[in-house]
């Protein structure tokens, strides 16, 4: 039977568009501009969800509670749209979602998104002020790579995150280092995702706030080759508490991540050229690598670290033995800068905890910088401390 030639050049073009729709979601299916970045930076928010009954929207989305989550209802349009216009908002790097009948969700207005732990929520960045630190900026940029290391005393490979400066690939200066930890949950995505950590470091060089440094960022979760989707372990459910957290395997074997640094980079094997810090649980890891490798680390910083956190439940790791003794070892050895900072409304154990460690150092003459902010456990906190720490090194 005789095909007409117009019927096969139909088909075969209906065929070829329909290759090209699965391999790229090529249309936007919604129109709505969301999130809106006002004039006076409000920001307005809008959902088109006609059938819904409440739809919310929840972030740290007010001026005078910035540091802290807070949820606010959103009114129905008669088009089905529903919206909310924020108050005018300081500058700094939001997250938010929508809450739709109880249900969490993303903006599907907003392609930028971030996860944290098992969350995902959309970001945008409000510019003018402290957030012009957290976005890319005409600077000199570094490079960040995702790089795997040897860790025999976990028995795997594993993979860190390390930031290089500007200039490095070019250079043959060695370059002083900042070992980087996350929190509780976290892994090695955490600081360059919502910590905006290679921006931060980019813009600070850049303005000669900052030494031109190599910045590892780590995975905390010893049980764990790499975050969840980047490992062997393939698209595994993100979990908050793993095995080992807290138990002071992390810091029995990080000397396997020191080593593979200063093999691979060049770096001064000199305690002046190193400095540690971390937020949270990664605070917790920096206070006791610090006490147990001595005259390692000349800078060691703290930042809303969880010292009030019992370890591992009845972790029983030589990591945890005999620390005051071995706080008042480091303090006989000296070092450059001990610096600690925490928000006034953080949990009351992890505030106690900074408090009774700060008692310690005190009563063994140790000398420290101590800052204490508004706000709480947050990411709006751990972004400011690292502009600030940063900038004391080296």
């Amino acid at each position: 039977m005789k095909m007409n030639k117009h019927f096969l050049l139909s088909l075969l073009m209906a065929f070829t568009a329909s290759v090209v729709l699965a391999q790229q979601d090529l249309f936007n299916e919604n129109p709505l501009a969301s999130p809106q970045i006002n004039a006076d930076n409000s920001v307005t928010f809008q959902i088109k969800a006609p059938t819904a009954e409440t739809v919310s929207v929840s972030g740290s989305l007010d001026a005078e509670k910035a540091f802290a989550p807070i949820t606010y209802e959103m009114k129905k349009g008669e088009d089905g749209v529903w919206s909310f216009t924020t108050p005018v908002l300081p500058s700094e790097f939001y997250r938010y979602h929508f809450i739709i009948d109880g249900a969490r969700t993303c903006d599907p207005g907003n392609a930028f998104a971030i996860r944290d732990v098992g969350n995902l929520s959309n970001v945008f960045l409000i510019e003018g002020g402290q957030a012009d630190l957290y976005k890319v900026n005409e600077v000199p940029h570094g490079t960040v790579a995702a790089r795997w290391y040897d860790s025999p005393g976990n028995d795997m490979v594993r993979r860190m995150v390390v930031y290089t400066p500007a200039g490095y690939e070019k250079s043959t200066d060695k370059y002083p280092v900042l070992y980087l930890l996350h929190g509780v949950g976290g892994d090695e995505e955490a600081w360059t995702g919502s910590g905006r950590a290679a921006e931060i470091l980019d813009n600070l060089i850049a303005q000669g706030k900052a030494k031109p440094m190599i910045v590892v960022m780590t995975n905390g979760n010893v049980s764990q080759e790499a975050a969840p989707g980047e490992g062997s372990a393939g698209f595994v459910k993100p979990t908050f508490m793993l095995p080992h957290t807290m138990d002071g395997k992390f810091e029995e074997t990080f000397v396997d991540v020191m080593r593979f640094v200063e093999n691979n980079y060049r770096t001064p094997e000199t305690k002046e050229g190193r400095a540690i810090a971390g937020l949270s649980m990664g605070g917790f890891h920096t206070a006791n690598i610090a006490l147990n490798y001595p005259n390692t680390f000349d800078y060691i910083g703290l930042f809303s670290s969880a010292l009030g956190v019992r370890p591992g439940g009845n972790a029983t790791s030589p990591m945890y033995q005999n620390t005051d003794e071995k706080l008042k070892q480091q303090g006989e050895n000296g070092y450059k800068l001990y610096w600690m900072a925490i928000g006034e409304d953080d949990m009351p154990m992890i505030l106690n905890g900074n408090k009774d460690f700060r008692q310690k150092m005190d009563d063994l003459g140790m000398k420290y910088e101590y800052l204490e902010t508004e706000g709480g456990h947050t990411w709006n906190n751990w972004r400011n401390y690292l502009s600030i720490f940063a900038q004391k090194l080296f």
